[in-house]
């Protein structure tokens, strides 16, 4: 029998620019791996923040290649470790013949220093995967910004889903609530699926003469009233298909969102969150003050979207300390004086809409775990999962129905966009991302050593020609 939902696993980490030790993460992998489940999830998804050095995240490719190879590394390794430690587990490759199969990444994408990686158990199953960024830097650049993938999720009978992903870094510091909520404003904004202007070109072609949008009124003396709305409705329902919040789509959002406990840095004597169920300060007492959950319910951003409960310890901003025993899996810590702990670092979903809850016998996102994984020593934040069974409900049968996608005064997502698409938005980030590339190059070329040897023999060999020139 058709499995009726996809065994998910999304995992946010901020990696500060550092290799991992794939050793280490996949063992805290496995371990997440066994948390609340029996067996290993079909599909994997990383969101990785500060993924490596600026210069090599805005360059890519060769540069960038190394530290998801760490990530690919640790995923299968924690996969093989998982089965060995579960003889009742039975893993076979998709054919049904050889031993278990490793993980297999479908597809990876960035935004600079953003980074997401999907992978799958049988990558057969992964189908029409879609890309889409937008970098909230200066000029758009992605020092800063999202990455989103699409795909359909295929099982063998035909049934089959379609999930979004979005990995994403918001702007830091305590006082910058505004401008998180201006970044998640700019992925609703400006994150698309496909080219906008595409759509809104295509839409103009098949409107009658003379009721071409941007043509003033005479001209559109043709076009009735009624049949001018029926027209705006088509491409904004076409816009909506591109968006972030596609109607028959999941979708999942992972990052190091930076949303904090407080709005200023804290003071000497501040308390801070506790470990010890005994204290005053046990670190569940502080969830109240999370800005994240605050703005979500007050609708000013993540518009939509759920979390399962937080019963985990804020997962940032931890120093650590030196290793008094040689033992990597244990790293020794302590909360950063000058930032307050917070919950940094949160996988949120889009729950099932209520027409697909309110039929009899109907599904539910029915979640294992969602917690943080250990400290690392080559990070200040820890890496937070999400592991969650996603019933394969078609796209058709997510999408709201026609009654209710007339709903203007909706407030669901997937019936009313929170902020209209950007149909120029696709071109300005082609441009950002060339203005990366040369940006990457730069600072390749002028902070690292690499660079100042590619520089150092650059400048020999001009030097070495115009001498060979004179002496012509």
């Amino acid at each position: 029998m058709a499995p009726s939902a996809l065994d998910l696993l999304v995992l946010t980490f901020n990696c500060a620019k550092n290799f991992i030790n794939a050793a280490i993460f996949a063992n805290h992998l496995q371990a997440a791996f066994g948390q609340n489940a029996t067996g290993l999830p079909d599909i994997v998804v990383l969101s990785l923040q500060e993924v490596a050095p600026m210069s090599y995240s805005f360059i890519g490719g060769y540069f960038l290649n190394p530290y998801i190879a760490k990530f690919e590394e640790a995923i299968n390794l924690a996969a093989i470790q998982y089965e060995e430690e579960r003889p009742d587990v039975v893993s076979v490759s998709p054919s049904g013949q050889g031993p278990k199969k490793a993980y297999t990444l479908v597809k990876a994408g960035n935004v600079g220093y953003t980074a997401i990686l999907l992978f799958a158990r049988d990558p057969t199953r992964v189908r029409d995967v879609q890309e889409a960024e937008v970098g909230f830097g200066a000029a758009e650049m992605g020092n800063k910004g999202a990455v989103g993938l699409r795909a359909t999720y295929q099982v063998e009978d035909g049934t089959s889903t379609e999930i979004t992903f979005v990995a994403t870094h918001l702007a830091a510091m305590e006082w910058n609530l505004h401008r998180r909520n201006a970044n998640w404003a700019a992925i609703m904004n400006r994150m698309a699926f496909a080219n906008p202007e595409d759509i809104v070109a295509s839409f103009k072609k098949r409107l009658p003469p003379g009721s071409s949008e941007g043509e003033d009124d005479g001209e559109r003396a043709g076009l009735l009233p009624h049949d001018h709305d029926v027209h705006h409705e088509e491409l904004s329902r076409r816009l909506h298909d591109i968006s972030v919040f596609k109607p028959g789509s999941h979708l999942f959002v992972a990052g190091d969102l930076n949303y904090r406990i407080s709005s200023s840095s804290p003071s000497p004597s501040a308390a801070f969150p506790s470990l010890d169920p005994d204290s005053e300060h046990y670190y569940p007492k502080f969830l109240h003050l999370d800005q994240l959950t605050r703005e979500r319910k007050a609708g000013r951003t993540l518009h939509g979207l759920s979390e399962g409960n937080i019963a985990f310890p804020p997962t940032y901003k931890y120093d650590i300390l030196p290793q008094k025993v040689q033992d990597e899996q244990e790293v020794p810590w302590e909360f950063a004086p000058h930032r307050y702990p917070s919950w940094t670092d949160r996988v949120l979903y889009l729950d099932l809409p209520t027409w697909v809850k309110e039929k009899p016998d109907s599904p539910k996102m029915h979640i294992h775990a969602y917690n943080a994984m250990p400290v690392m020593r080559s990070s200040d934040h820890r890496p937070v999962f999400l592991r969650i069974d996603v019933p394969l409900v078609a796209p058709q049968a997510l999408a709201p129905p026609l009654e209710l996608a007339e709903l203007s005064s909706s407030m669901d997502p997937r019936i009313r966009l929170p902020i209209e698409l950007d149909p120029e938005a696709w071109e300005r980030r082609a441009a950002a991302r060339r203005k990366e590339k040369m940006a990457g190059w730069s600072m390749f070329l002028w902070s690292t050593k690499e660079g100042a040897l590619i520089l150092a023999a650059m400048v020999a060999l001009g030097a070495g020609a115009y001498w060979a020139y004179r002496s012509l």
